[in-house]
Order: structure tokens, then C-alpha cells, then sequence
């Protein structure tokens, strides 16, 4: 190994253990008090009831763990937006569960909160996965009710999901273990099947001080819509149970029992790990993200065996295309190739720059993946299209809306993984969220922007410059310019970070390298729950 390896690997681990330290501060959710509380009442935490309703030593793939992150810091901020979401496995089917987090701020639903459990949802109906909700939430944040009750994809779409996957067949099951009020007190009922825990869990649609304000009424919440009432009385909840346990384990007898489902059918043979070594992959992506680098080393340490069949290895030489197995999965992989390539012209292509050539055989690449059944992914290190005057005369722009119309109307399933850049419409052409990738994750060394910082810095200097001057402000000396340029450059940087892109959902979280495999693998078994039903249809393209 060389010193650029070594050096690689030194601070792609230093990024990994950021990651790490971040999680566990993300796992504490409203802080160890918080959760002594929980406790204290004889609850168990959002995780804690996840971590006992899942079966043990199954994976559980975690979606959108930094939601909020940085955010909301003028109420103390709401971390992993005060819910627990994410893809596991009970009595060994899988599922998607969603747990309000009542640690952080009572379980309170923020705007970031209503955007995650409707990715959640999405995920669901997507993939036609059962739907486990473990309610324990105070409602609305009522200070910012005004960017979270009325729009479209507000609090109130998620009912009008419940009532969607209900006619579409999708199980849903609800366990009340805490509070659930006001419109909120409709997503359990919704449900297929509705479970409440005696004394702790409660729902109605007024606690009892707004129903002595609207109505003059004195009643205590327990007697208004706690278990006993709704159970026996209302009949509104089906079952009620003592514990937090009790009634998770109900949830498990429901699932032991429920019948199969028909599948897409993608396929699966016996998985295998790599040939070669999966950790290499920290000394070979450079911690530059200006450095080019072979991307094939990448997919080697990614796919069972080491081994891909490339598509048109010789033409299009920016990106790779090629069928592999990841777990045993059958995928079409596309990937920005990094290392600057030589084509059969004597011409040099850029590393991650998508060309004409690559676009077109991009384009030709998911057609047939759609054809043969086969689930794309894609790993994007993209810088962007090729600009200038040859590639504008070449068709450039024909070429990237052939590759981002078979793309956006491709039938299988789509995944998507940042390695590294994810600038302009490169972001876009390789499957970025807007082209509703069924899982989209990052890695740590990822950047999304539409540009490079650095490119971004200079022209926003550049704007900023002709502003000031424009407005007669005095002549700028070079160092307030390289001032101006360093402040910039660091708030662009800011908003570079992956981990800004995850606290706003652009990405469904952050992933060590070394868990790309079960992401992926995941991901296509979730989908293969759900059959594909239309036929694939490019429509008009322009040759």
C-alpha cells in the first residue's frame, strides 16, 4: 500500500468515527433524563420498544436518523426530529416501523417530523411493506403549527396515506402507548388493528383542558380516553395491555400469523461476500474530493465475489455499466468512473464528468435492466455534464435527457449511494431524490450542491463584488475580497456536508461504506414485495 492509500484510510476512518459519535448523540434523543423519565412512568423508550419488537440479530436499516439535525436550535433543537423510523424484520417478515420519540419535546411533530413519516409512508407504500406505528406523542408543535397543518405534504397527508395503503392492501398495526391527541388520534384508528396500553397510553381528539374551555366539562384524561374507555366503552381501540412489552409482543403473535405475499420477482441467487477486502475501500477513496480514482476498485470490494460483467466496457468510458450481485441480488449498477479515461479517439474524459457517449450508453444500459427485471443501482461521483462548445454541438443536452428520461421512467426498483460529489444535474440524471430512488443513502465523504465549493464561492464572491460596487460602496481591497471569499466558501462548505442534506431529508441517512451492501440488500428485498404492474415507456426521446 503507498502513502496516499495509508493517508486515504487514516481520514476516511477519522470521518467513519464522526459518524459513530454522531449516532450516539442522535440515539440519546431528549438526553439520558429524558429517558429516566420514560422509565420513572414505567415506559420504555421509542428505541427500546423497537429494539424489543424486532427479532433479535436481524438487521434494521435506519431512515433518516439526522432528520433535524442543526435545526430547531431556537427551541433546543429536536433531535432525529423526535421519531424513530426505519426497515426490520418481525417474526421474520419485514416491515417498516415508525416510533415517536416522546424524549425530545413530548414526541411533538415538528415540520421535520411530518416530512420523515411521510418518507416513511412513501417507503411503505412503495414497496407494499406492513407498517408498524408505536404512537407516544403530544401532537402538533403548536409554535409552528403554521409550516406544518395545512399544505399538501403537511400533518393531514398522512391520514389520507393510512386511508391509501388501507385500500391498496398494505397491514398496518398501531400500539397507543403514550399520548396521541387532537387530528393525530385518526393514524392508530386508521390502522388495521389498534392496541393501547393500560394507564400510560391515552387518546381523544380534546384533552380535558380544552374540553373544560370549549365545552365547561370536568373530566380527567384517563376517564376522557384512556384505555378502559376506548377498550370498553368507545370501542375505539381493539385491545388494551399492561406493559409496553405485553403489547409489543401482541404485535409479534399478529405478524406470526398473516399470509404471504405475491413477489416482483427479482432475482436472488446464494450470496457471497466480496473477493476482495470491503475496508480497502477507505485507502482508495481519496479524502480530496478533487483526486481522481478508480471506480472499479469501489464496485470490486462491493459485489459478491469481486465480479461484474461490464456493458460496452469501450465506449462511454465516464460511466461504468455493469450487472453484478450484491448479496446474492441481481443489480445494474451505474457509476460515475473518477479516474480520467482515454477514449478510442485519443480524447481525455474527465473523471466523474457524464459525456454524450456515457449518457447514451447509460440511456441503453437501463432499458435493458428494465427489459431483463433487473433493479438499478446507482453510485454517484458526479461533477456534472460536460460543458463547452464540442459538447454543446455534440448534443450533450439530447444525449443527458435520453439517460434522465429512461431514468425517470424506469419500472424497477432504483437505489441510489453518494460516495462522493452530487453536483448540478449530474445529481439529477444519476437518480438523485427528485427521481424517487426507493432508498437513497450517503456516504460521509459525500457533497450535494449544485456546484463544487470552491466553483460556488467564486461566483457568489463575484456577485457580491459587482453588488457592492454597483451601489457606489467604496473600492474593495484585496484582503476584504479574500475575507469576503473565506466567509462564503465556509457557509457554502456548510451546506456541502452530508450531514445538512440528511437533517433535511435529501438523503435517508448517512452509512459507513461497509454497510452499502445491506442497504442495498435490503432494499431489494423490500421491494420485491411489491409486483410491477405497468409496462416500461420511455415516450419521446430525441436521437
Amino acid at each position: 500500500m503507498d502513502i496516499a492509500f495509508n493517508k486515504n484510510e487514516d481520514l476516511n476512518k477519522q470521518s467513519i468515527d464522526q459518524l459513530k459519535y454522531k449516532l450516539e448523540k442522535v440515539y440519546l434523543g431528549g438526553g439520558e433524563k429524558k429517558i429516566a423519565s420514560q422509565h420513572k412512568k414505567g415506559k420504555l423508550t421509542a428505541r427500546e420498544r423497537i429494539n424489543y419488537l424486532l427479532d433479535k440479530d436481524a438487521e434494521f436499516l435506519e431512515v433518516g436518523a439526522f432528520t433535524a439535525e442543526g435545526m430547531y436550535e431556537e427551541v433546543g433543537g429536536c433531535p432525529s426530529a423526535g421519531v424513530v423510523t426505519g426497515i426490520g424484520y418481525v417474526e421474520g417478515r419485514q416491515v417498516m416501523v415508525v416510533a415517536n420519540d416522546a424524549t425530545v419535546k413530548a414526541g411533538a411533530w415538528f415540520p421535520m417530523t411530518a416530512k420523515k413519516n411521510l418518507r416513511a409512508q412513501e417507503i411503505a407504500m412503495e414497496n407494499r411493506l406492513p407498517i408498524i406505528y408505536l404512537v407516544d406523542s403530544a401532537g402538533v408543535f403548536l409554535p409552528m403549527q403554521n409550516e406544518i397543518f395545512p399544505d399538501k405534504e403537511h400533518f393531514g397527508r398522512q391520514f389520507r396515506n393510512n386511508a391509501k395503503m388501507s385500500s391498496m392492501g398494505i397491514i398496518q398495526v398501531a400500539a397507543i402507548m403514550g399520548s396521541c391527541v387532537a387530528g393525530g388520534a385518526y393514524l392508530p384508528i386508521m390502522a388495521d388493528e389498534a392496541m393501547i396500553v393500560n394507564e400510560t397510553g391515552s387518546i381523544f381528539l380534546a384533552g380535558s383542558y380544552l374540553v373544560k374551555a370549549a365545552i365547561g366539562e370536568n373530566i380527567d384524561n384517563e376517564t376522557l380516553g384512556g384505555a378502559s374507555t376506548h377498550c370498553e366503552i368507545s370501542g375505539v381501540t381493539d385491545n388494551k395491555y399492561e406493559t409496553d412489552e405485553e403489547c409489543l409482543d401482541a404485535i409479534r403473535k399478529i405478524f406470526n400469523k398473516i399470509g404471504s405475499y405475491e413477489k416482483a420477482g427479482f432475482d436472488r441467487a446464494e450470496p457471497a461476500k466480496p473477493a476482495k477486502d470491503e475496508k480497502e475501500i477507505y485507502g482508495i477513496l481519496p479524502h480530496d474530493r478533487v483526486k481522481p480514482y478508480d471506480t472499479k476498485e469501489i464496485i470490486e470490494r462491493l459485489v459478491d465475489n469481486s465480479e461484474y460483467d461490464e456493458y460496452k466496457a469501450l465506449y462511454g468510458k465516464s460511466l461504468i455499466c455493469a450487472t453484478a450481485r450484491i448479496d446474492g441480488w441481481a443489480v445494474g449498477i451505474i457509476a460515475n468512473q473518477r479516474k480520467v479515461v482515454k477514449t478510442k479517439k485519443g480524447e481525455m474524459q474527465m473523471g466523474g464528468v457524464i459525456y454524450s457517449d456515457s449518457a447514451d450508453k447509460a440511456a441503453r444500459f437501463i432499458m435493458n435492466c428494465n427489459q431483463r427485471k433487473i433493479p438499478l443501482l446507482f453510485l454517484q461521483d458526479v461533477s456534472g455534464f460536460m460543458v463547452g462548445s464540442k459538447s454543446e454541438h455534440g448534443g450533450i443536452i439530447k444525449d443527458g435527457a435520453k439517460m434522465v428520461n429512461a431514468m425517470a421512467n424506469s419500472v424497477v426498483p432504483k437505489f441510489t449511494i453518494i460516495t462522493g460529489n452530487s453536483y448540478g444535474a449530474g445529481n439529477y440524471a444519476m437518480c438523485g431524490k427528485a427521481y424517487d430512488p426507493r432508498l437513497i443513502y450517503a456516504w460521509p465523504s459525500a457533497q450535494i450542491a449544485v456546484m463544487s465549493g470552491a466553483a460556488a464561492a467564486k461566483v457568489l464572491l463575484q456577485i457580491k463584488v459587482a453588488t457592492l460596487k454597483a451601489k457606489g460602496e467604496k473600492e474593495i481591497t484585496e484582503e476584504e475580497e479574500k475575507k469576503m471569499l473565506a466567509e462564503i466558501t465556509d457557509k457554502y462548505n456548510e451546506e456541502l456536508s452530508p450531514y445538512y442534506a440528511a437533517a433535511r431529508l435529501w438523503v435517508d441517512g448517512i452509512i459507513d461504506p461497509l454497510e452499502t451492501r445491506k442497504v442495498i440488500s435490503m432494499g431489494i428485498e423490500a421491494a420485491n414485495h411489491a409486483p410491477i404492474e405497468k409496462p416500461f415507456n420511455v415516450g419521446v426521446i430525441q436521437t
